[in-house]
């Protein structure tokens, strides 16, 4: 004898899952009204098209930062989808923030420790995320996951959206207080504008060093500069490359007539940017 679906049962599973009103139907017709066992035939669900669009680029979605109510902490991470039409979707970027919550409550080390932590109605960050792959039918993966930490009295993390949760930006201060956090996003805005690699030319790898030191000396040679003044040509360049990639050497964008770090100290004679996290879709 089939157990009568009841319309009220049906909701509750859908506002507890998002799956759409037919496949919450379907699951809880096959669980014979079981909710619990509705809610894993949904889950199966997710897997099974997770699974089938592994192989698919993820490559819309949105990008989240968000800050504790005393700026001590920030989070930015980007939960990625396949389509900008499924990234608008307001239940997306719904789904996005309370994943973002989580992550500043418990301020997790890596992606994986946030994909491991509990979301809520039995389930984990990923498997949830895999429940609602099963939703919409699209690749979900939760991706660029960064926190900033500062100490209490010891500095602020101020976020910037970018584009419409295109990009996102987070950035940590060495000075609380109100009237540093309009200082504050206006480099955020400038992170999300100039996309510098590094806070300063000790933040920059090695091996990127390397690279620009010898793009600079075969420019110089491709320029018929004599061998023995190759090196300190290529120094000049490093140290002009440090100044259009580096934050804090970069012409700030709303005065070219001052740097970044030429900017933060007309706010305050000690301000400066201990780090800084850049997410975008792409």
């Amino acid at each position: 004898m089939s157990v009568a679906i009841s319309a009220k049962d049906v909701k509750k599973l859908r506002d507890m899952t998002g799956a759409g009103m037919m496949d919450c139907k379907k699951a809880l017709t096959e669980s014979e009204g079981d909710i619990d066992k509705a809610v894993e035939l949904l889950r199966k669900k997710g897997q099974k098209v997770s699974a089938k669009r592994a192989d698919r680029d993820a490559k819309e979605g949105v990008v989240i930062a968000k800050t504790s109510g005393n700026r001590n902490n920030g989070i930015i991470l980007r939960l990625s989808c396949e389509t900008d039409f499924v990234a608008k979707n307001e239940k997306f970027v719904e789904f996005a923030n309370s994943i973002a919550d989580i992550a500043l409550k418990n301020l997790p080390d890596t992606n994986e420790e946030l994909l491991a932590l509990p979301y809520g109605e039995g389930l984990t960050v990923e498997e949830k995320i895999t429940q609602q792959i099963g939703v919409n039918g699209e690749k979900h993966e939760l991706t660029n996951y960064s926190k900033l930490v500062t100490a209490a009295g010891n500095g602020q993390v101020i976020p910037y959206i970018h584009m419409g949760h295109k990009a996102g930006v987070i950035v940590a201060l060495n000075v609380e207080g109100p009237e540093i956090v309009e200082p504050g996003k206006n480099v955020a805005m400038q992170v999300a504008a100039m996309r510098p690699i590094a806070l300063d030319k000790d933040g920059v790898d090695a091996t990127v060093i390397e690279k620009e030191i010898e793009i600079g000396k075969e420019q110089a040679r491709q320029e018929g500069k004599p061998e023995a003044m190759l090196e300190k040509i290529a120094m000049g360049k490093l140290n002009k490359f440090y100044k259009e990639r580096t934050l804090l050497n970069q012409q700030y964008v709303k005065d070219g007539k001052m740097t970044v770090q030429g900017y933060l100290t007309s706010i305050h004679k000690d301000l400066t940017i201990t780090d800084f996290k850049h997410v975008e879709l792409g």
